[in-house]
């Protein structure tokens, strides 16, 4: 059983909880993920089964979608609804024009802190075992890409008000600091009240398979690895050549730009991930044994 599973993550598990879930329904222990949904959140959760584990980082590196609630007025220390919080001012004075205005100024290249109830890790050990420890470690700075930040509805009540966005951004993007930028923008703070992610690359939330639908029919079909790369460049080898790559050896490559590329055999079944230099392919993770 190889490929790649579009899951639907209910709220109150974790990424972890639903992998387990998972391996008992599918009945192997060959399953990860590619990038975590905090336990809260909700929506797309990709899997990755047999060798498409080996394949995980395209999919990890894909652009995410999320629908997201933030409510202003509140701080909390983790930056969502399950924090302790630590302030409060008046939203009054906030309107749907500042909002936009501030939105707009968090698209683009963004550079963030993590949230320190995050998995980031520093000094080899997960932020939020740190912060539960009591200790004081501030995260990294990094740069992200937050290609759109749509205002879907702006609903504003007496001390406090809620945003409710669409965001697409690249991996690594936390909504959660998003949600607190917005806040320190506005001079009233803020929190993510509510997350939905709608999409990971090709992979989106209505086509995506829940828990208990995997259950009723758990020999469904997988996604194969051109369906969740599709980006990936994807190239056919004769016998001789799929017979060459399997044991090590590069192949000549068909007018391709160079990077990874998908090689397929003449029955369409994968062979490896290959790196091509414009005129060779060079086997990279191999999928397929020898058959001399």
């Amino acid at each position: 059983m190889n490929g790649f599973l579009n899951l639907l993550k209910p709220p109150g598990m974790t990424s972890h909880d639903v992998v387990q879930v998972a391996r008992r329904t599918l009945r192997t222990k060959a399953i990860g993920h590619t990038g975590t949904l905090d336990p809260a959140a909700a929506g797309v959760l990709v899997l990755t089964v047999g060798y498409a584990t080996r394949l995980g980082e395209y999919v990890a590196d894909a652009v995410k979608g999320y629908r997201a609630e933030i409510a202003l007025g509140v701080t909390t220390d983790s930056g969502d609804v399950e924090g302790a919080v630590t302030a409060r001012a008046s939203a009054a004075d906030v309107t749907e024009e500042r909002v936009r205005a501030a939105l707009g100024d968090l698209t683009g290249t963004v550079t963030m802190r993590p949230p320190v109830h995050s998995a980031v890790r520093v000094n080899g050990e997960r932020l939020y075992k740190l912060a539960r420890a009591g200790e004081a470690v501030e995260a990294p700075e990094r740069v992200v890409e937050v290609y759109a930040l749509e205002l879907l509805e702006f609903v504003a009540c007496t001390d406090t008000a809620l945003v409710r966005v669409d965001v697409t951004c690249s991996k690594g993007t936390y909504i959660r600091s998003l949600a607190t930028m917005l806040g320190e923008k506005l001079g009233c703070g803020a929190h993510l009240s509510m997350l939905i992610r709608t999409r990971v690359g090709a992979m989106r939330i209505d086509e995506a398979v829940t828990l208990e639908e995997l259950a009723a029919d758990p020999a469904r079909p997988l996604l194969t690895a051109q369906q969740a790369i599709p980006d990936l460049p994807r190239v056919m080898v004769s016998e001789p050549q799929r017979e060459a790559l399997v044991h090590g050896q590069a192949v000549q490559a068909v007018e391709l730009a160079q990077g990874p590329v998908l090689v397929y055999d003449e029955a369409g079944e994968l062979v490896c991930l290959g790196e091509s230099s414009g005129e060779l392919i060079q086997p990279h993770k191999v999928f397929q044994k020898s058959q001399h």
